[in-house]
């Protein structure tokens, strides 16, 4: 756990980032530091003694775990794919998308005999799907592109963050069927939520009623 007195939130770089800072500003925070960043990735808040943590997603849920961070906003594909130690406390609403199914157009990827080959960058999440079905699949993991798996006939499909779909559509696939749907959540470190309770449960009072 650290011992800097300040509360220290990870956030995930991107997206999320940027729309955590919204909220901030909304709250009335003083966000110049995050706007004029440049490539700090420890930055503070003005007048909340806060600490705010730049990472890649995987690594605001380690840096929760390990106390490094006392709270982190993350999306939820990561918490499904890498589970965790620390509590998830709040649904931020926004950076929201779901997981997906998806297959090569006019293609039954239920039909037929055999067991299906699925591409991902979230095998964890996959393999929960399939066995919720009582379904064998075979599973490939894919670090760039799973969209040119089916392509290069090495799937039968994908299973992968969808928004709108239209990198799907541009490749000739589209949606099969939806896994589960994502947001922005608030998860915290265990220890840190008995030790800073009050202020936590504040700021995620405030976070929440800005929304």
């Amino acid at each position: 756990m650290t011992e800097n007195k300040a509360l220290r939130i990870a956030l995930t770089k991107g997206r999320l980032e940027k729309d955590t800072v919204g909220l901030f500003e909304k709250m009335g925070f003083d966000v110049t530091e995050l706007h004029e960043k440049g490539r700090r990735l420890i930055l503070s808040v003005p007048g909340q003694n806060m600490e705010v943590v730049l990472a890649k997603a995987a690594d605001v849920i380690t840096y929760v775990e390990l106390g490094a961070c006392d709270i982190g906003v993350v999306g939820k594909d990561t918490i499904l794919e890498h589970g965790g130690k620390y509590a998830e406390i709040a649904d931020l609403g926004f950076g929201r998308c779901r997981f997906a199914l998806a297959g090569k157009k006019g293609t039954d990827f239920y039909g037929g005999v055999g067991v299906k080959t699925v591409a991902t960058k979230y095998p964890a999440v996959t393999r929960r799907f399939f066995e919720s079905k009582r379904m064998d699949v075979d599973i490939v993991k894919i670090e760039g592109s799973v969209e040119l798996a089916p392509l290069l006939k090495i799937a039968d499909g994908i299973v992968d963050i969808v928004e709108t779909g239209t990198t799907l559509r541009e490749n000739g696939l589209e949606v099969i069927e939806d896994v589960v749907p994502i947001s922005a959540r608030l998860i915290v470190n265990p220890v840190s939520m008995k030790l800073k309770k009050e202020r936590i449960e504040e700021l995620a009072e405030k976070m929440k009623a800005a929304l």
